[in-house]
């Protein structure tokens, strides 16, 4: 779905990105993570080219995307940000149907599809669609703006830590609802983010960055199983590493998930 060929970005002569080798497989929930400055936005932002690359390429189903129009690549992938960044002027109806109207659906159907997903987040199209952004909780507008990036039915959704700026309990239930979202939804998701309890909680696979480098890709539970060195160790921590092991071996039949181990992973690295 998205390939990353020996990706590279610099700036002010600082390499942020070096030599990306990646592969995100198309209806998978794909986290990067990793510590401040390890380029995983940068990452992120290089699929829909808010950011170039200063070298390499990236391809989108077999296509390089620097070949195509930037704008028409974006409104084809969905963005979601921490700010959630609603238009205050409009109403929640009129903010979802943006990109639709943009890429000529009929009224129609935008109103259908507005109802559609409103409905999908647990916001009654009733009661909320003529509202407001200031009239919606915190909680409420981020629904709002993870719908609003799937109202013209991208195939990508792109989103930058879209749950931090939330309260815990608020974040909490988001994460859940996110997870059976995607599990109707099925887009391929790139979802940056700093919380590791919140990446082995929604990821399909997990991206582990360092220096603008790919310290090491796994499922979550082989991520806890087999940590590719120290640093992995130290950024997951110990204590997490244990609760989350006792967790799966709690939920995963007998033989899924062994024994902590140290190494590198069979299926991690960079790829």
């Amino acid at each position: 779905m998205i390939r990353f060929h020996n990706v590279s970005k610099t700036i002010n002569q600082v390499q942020v990105i070096k030599g990306l080798d990646l592969q995100i497989r198309e209806g998978e929930l794909f986290v990067l993570i990793g510590p401040s400055g390890c380029g995983k936005t940068t990452t992120m932002k290089m699929i829909n080219r808010l950011v170039e690359p200063s070298s390499g390429t990236i391809e989108i189903n077999g296509e390089d995307i620097s070949k195509k129009d930037p704008v028409q690549l974006r409104r084809n992938i969905g963005y979601v940000i921490q700010q959630i960044a609603l238009f205050p002027h409009m109403t929640i109806g009129q903010n979802v149907s943006i990109v639709p109207k943009l890429k000529n659906v009929p009224s129609q159907e935008c109103e259908r599809r507005v109802d559609e997903l409103l409905d999908l987040v647990g916001l009654d199209p009733k009661k909320f669609k003529d509202r407001y952004p200031s009239e919606l909780s915190g909680g409420q507008q981020q629904r709002v703006g993870v719908i609003r990036a799937m109202a013209a039915d991208p195939p990508i959704i792109l989103m930058d830590e879209p749950f931090s700026a939330l309260d815990p309990i608020t974040r909490e239930q988001l994460q859940d609802e996110f997870v059976r979202l995607q599990k109707a939804i099925k887009k391929t998701i790139v979802f940056v983010t700093h919380d590791m309890d919140e990446a082995l909680k929604i990821a399909d696979r997990i991206c582990l960055m360092k220096d603008g480098s790919i310290v090491q890709i796994d499922k979550p539970a082989q991520l806890l199983q087999n940590p590719a060195g120290e640093f992995v160790i130290e950024f997951i921590g110990p204590k997490r590493l244990q609760k989350h092991l006792r967790e799966y071996n709690t939920s995963q039949p007998p033989g899924e998930i062994g024994p902590l181990q140290t190494g590198t992973s069979k299926s991690g690295g960079v790829r």
